[in-house]
């Protein structure tokens, strides 16, 4: 006898998921959280896209602690003086069944624990998984854990123990690391009233606002985010791993310089810090994600590389609460199959494979690095918000030129060859087409 069926290691939203699918399909199942309580070490530059939750949790919404769902998403462009701002609202995504929401991740990623205990999986805090057990034979068959005796067995282990997954890399499923392939994001916690809030963002009641930003990171590769809470407000960065450690500059002092910013100084001012965090977040995608099967073993969320970062669309949670899901009912299965080899659990690819999880990541797969090169980093924002400037100026005497010759000139003035600007529309029509 194992001490559980199924070994979750990793209480965030993919190791939750896992539980919950493993234990209503009535299988013995231990969730481990190395934090005191799950949620304790996170931090979120973003929103929650919840839908997948339908399928695993009914009316989740009418339970689940969000702080305002997000009415609406806006992509900013900014240069040194100017902000181009591409802005759509829904209010229809403020009713059920919503689209995306803000929230704390400490009272989200709690909650999501509380529906696994619910379900029936055992839930232990404050244990760190220190390595793979393995069987004569040299298949996983449960951990090791800093605890005194604290060994636990089982048929599968899931591995949900985020983005430097020590046990993906303990049991060779990863490819070299490439700090090209990392971010950093940073972020800080601003105190605002809820009336403030609600003015500047020009929202009411629990409407929420999700701004997405190229540019305004001081020369760093990345990307900048806006948020709203409830009574406070997300301001932040993310940053490539490589462009940040080779320009040595601090990230409190690019979120500082970002504050500056005509565009979005009116949008933050007066608050107050009242948390500052950062995490390292898997950037590249397809290209960088591990083997996720092995004998006795599946990888999910953030482990498994399984953040969507392509400019429009940055998504982390909801990738990693469907891979859990998924991995939690292909373990189960297997078990039921009384087969847990790699060829079994090869079920949990599969579903990947027919769902948007790595379908979204195959259709984008080149989008992540176009976005963050350097042409479209350090280059296209002046040309876009120059293009915009141009066209809403007047110049009377001087008569209106017409659009092309706009685009070819700040083109030309941004040192964007037209070979350049062709290639990335084409890689850009193909990813997002």
């Amino acid at each position: 006898m194992t001490d559980a069926d199924i070994i979750v290691v990793g209480a965030g939203p993919a190791g939750s998921c896992a539980a919950i699918a493993a234990a209503r399909s009535g299988k013995r199942v231990v969730l481990i959280e190395r934090g005191p309580f799950p949620g304790s070490k996170n931090m979120y530059g973003g929103v929650i896209y919840p839908r997948i939750l339908d399928e695993l949790i009914p009316h989740w919404f009418e339970t689940a602690p969000i702080q305002r769902w997000v009415v609406r998403r806006s992509t900013m462009v900014l240069s040194d003086t100017g902000a181009l701002n591409i802005d759509y609202r829904s209010n229809a995504w403020g009713q059920a069944p919503y689209n995306g929401a803000t929230a704390y991740r400490p009272d989200f990623d709690n909650w999501l624990a509380q529906q696994a205990v619910a379900a029936g999986a055992d839930l232990i805090c404050s244990t760190t998984v220190t390595g793979l057990l393995r069987d004569d034979q040299g298949r996983v068959c449960g951990v090791s854990t800093d605890r005194p005796d604290g060994d636990l067995t089982a048929s599968v282990v899931i591995a949900c123990d985020g983005v430097n997954s020590f046990l993906a890399k303990q049991a060779g499923l990863y490819p070299t690391a490439d700090a090209d392939n990392y971010t950093l994001g940073v972020k800080e916690t601003l105190s605002l009233s809820k009336h403030i809030i609600d003015e500047r963002f020009g929202v009411r009641d629990n409407q929420g606002v999700d701004i997405e930003i190229l540019g305004g990171t001081s020369g760093v590769n990345g990307g900048g985010f806006i948020y709203t809470n409830l009574d406070t407000i997300a301001v932040g960065v993310v940053l490539k791993l490589s462009k940040l450690s080779a320009q040595k500059k601090r990230p409190e002092d690019i979120i500082a310089e970002l504050k500056r910013h005509p565009a979005i100084a009116p949008l933050v001012e007066g608050g107050q810090v009242v948390e500052y965090s950062a995490h390292l977040i898997p950037e590249a995608g397809l290209e960088m994600m591990p083997k996720m099967v092995a004998d006795g073993l599946l990888i999910a969320g953030d482990a498994a590389a399984l953040c969507l970062a392509a400019g429009i669309w940055l998504e982390g949670v909801n990738f990693a609460m469907a891979s859990g899901m998924y991995a939690g009912q292909s373990a189960s299965a297997a078990i039921n199959a009384n087969n847990v080899s790699a060829n079994s659990l090869k079920s949990y690819t599969d579903r990947l494979n027919k769902t948007f999880v790595l379908q979204d990541h195959k259709k984008l797969r080149k989008i992540p690095h176009l976005v963050l090169s350097d042409r479209i980093q350090h280059k296209y924002p002046a040309f876009v918000t120059g293009v915009v400037e141009r066209m809403f100026r007047v110049d009377n005497p001087t008569p209106k030129p017409g659009v092309r010759r706009i685009v070819s000139q700040e083109r030309k003035k941004a040192g964007i060859k037209l070979s350049e600007l062709v290639r990335d529309a084409l890689t850009g029509l193909k990813g997002f087409g």
